[in-house]
């Protein structure tokens, strides 16, 4: 006789919460509508004009390229804190090729100077074991002097006197600008030498709620575009493809995840390292490059701290291509409205989009239930909410530190959900067991 026995079958988990695609298409919609409400109260369509969004792409490009070169370097397993030297290599290679080549010579050049700073750099930390933070100071030290002894050799000739306009702090212009495209039938570019429609500059100047700030954001980022933005856009798309979709990005990911096990299956761990910074500072160089050609020369301390901005777009995009152009976009947009907007309205909008926000943000924290921060959330919006309502004449003085103030909170409020590479900045040599 058989007896037939019923295994259990286990029971699926249900899900709690939503999706994290929903939450963040809940998060989009929740900014379109927070930022659209301000300029609505606020009466200020510079908070979603083109020209703020185009301030906005140009502003955030080269710090974009800082924080996708420090991306491929810490996902094979280096710290990278030499961004910021890398991308000052950039500018006086770029400012040196531009002027006696033409712009796209210029990138060539800018590349070629940061991947001079990357491959030092790796030559410290992953051949000599030189720790990652030490040597990547040393190249933002060395490179401004690396830079001015150059533009001493080049641009001013032996008696002192300037060459082409140029001088120890500034290259001469660059002989060509690179070249500009506007997308046709939506933002009125041309097409064979027809001048298109533009239906998003006609929405735009509609002033319709969320539709026309739609449409101001979308005719910013196809309009007037320098040929070098476009060049970046298609960069981040090769970058996430590389990484996650080819054996080269497994391998890279793996010797800054795990290079010991990525050393046993027959990986060299430090031949990519040295890939990865390689791909790192020829990204930070060509961030250099792009303010370059947006200024027409190279100009010293033209880089501003941008590195080390790149370095906080990283760490707030968490260690991810779209992340980083997230956290680029943010800075650069409020750059734009801190360019575009006088003082005393950008203080007003500026309370106005924070108390907004923070009341969104109370709901989204309600909705994924996460219980403690919403009272935290909402104290802060009802405080916000009171200045704007009493402030008649707000003090100003802090409103151009506003794009890094924003950066700052932002990575602060992301640092309990991130996760970096396990092993990066970490010490390793072949049969080491980490």
């Amino acid at each position: 006789m058989t007896v037939a026995v019923e295994t259990a079958r286990p029971t699926a988990t249900p899900r709690r919460g939503l999706s994290r695609t929903t939450t963040m298409w809940i998060g989009v919609l929740a900014v379109v509508l927070v930022v659209s409400a301000a300029r609505e109260i606020a009466d200020n369509p510079n908070l979603t004009s083109t020209g703020t969004f185009g301030v906005m792409v140009r502003t955030a490009a080269p710090i974009a390229l800082a924080g996708l070169g420090g991306l491929f370097a810490e996902r094979s397993g280096t710290v990278n804190i030499g961004l910021e030297g890398m991308m000052i290599m950039g500018t006086i290679f770029a400012g040196w090729w531009g002027w006696q080549l033409g712009p796209w010579v210029a990138i060539v050049g800018g590349i070629l100077g940061g991947v001079i700073g990357g491959l030092l750099h790796a030559l410290a930390t992953a051949t000599f074991g030189v720790n990652h933070i030490v040597s990547g100071f040393a190249i933002n030290i060395i490179a401004p002097g690396v830079a001015r002894f150059m533009a001493g050799l080049l641009f001013v000739d032996a008696s002192g006197a300037s060459i082409d306009g140029g001088s120890i702090s500034n290259s001469p212009g660059i002989s060509s600008p690179i070249g500009r495209f506007t997308l046709p039938i939506l933002s009125g570019g041309d097409l064979f030498g027809w001048k298109s429609p533009d239906p998003l500059g006609w929405l735009e100047a509609r002033e319709w709620f969320v539709i026309s700030d739609v449409a101001g954001l979308l005719h910013g980022l196809t309009t007037g575009l320098t040929l070098d933005i476009i060049l970046t856009a298609a960069l981040f798309v090769t970058a996430g493809y590389l990484l996650w979709r080819t054996a080269f990005g497994l391998r890279l990911r793996s010797a800054g995840e795990r290079p010991t096990a990525a050393d046993s299956l027959g990986v060299p761990v430090i031949r990519y390292r040295y890939y990865g910074m390689v791909i790192s500072g020829a990204l930070a160089g060509l961030g250099g490059a792009v303010m370059v050609l947006f200024a027409n020369r190279y100009q010293e301390g033209q880089t501003g701290g941008r590195g080390f901005l790149g370095l906080a777009t990283l760490v707030v995009g968490n260690w991810r291509p779209a992340g980083v152009a997230f956290g680029a976009a943010l800075f650069g947009y409020f750059q734009g409205i801190t360019l575009r907007t006088s003082p005393e309205k950008l203080v007003l909008a500026l309370l106005l989009v924070a108390s907004l926000g923070l009341f969104v943000a109370a709901l989204l924290a309600i909705i994924r239930r996460q219980w403690i921060p919403v009272f935290g959330f909402l104290i802060l919006a009802v405080a916000c909410g009171w200045i704007y309502l009493i402030a008649s004449r707000p003090n100003n003085q802090f409103v151009y530190i506003t794009p890094y103030l924003v950066t700052l909170i932002v990575v602060s409020a992301r640092g309990q959900a991130l996760r970096p590479p396990a092993q990066a900045g970490i010490p390793w040599r072949k049969g080491m067991q980490v």
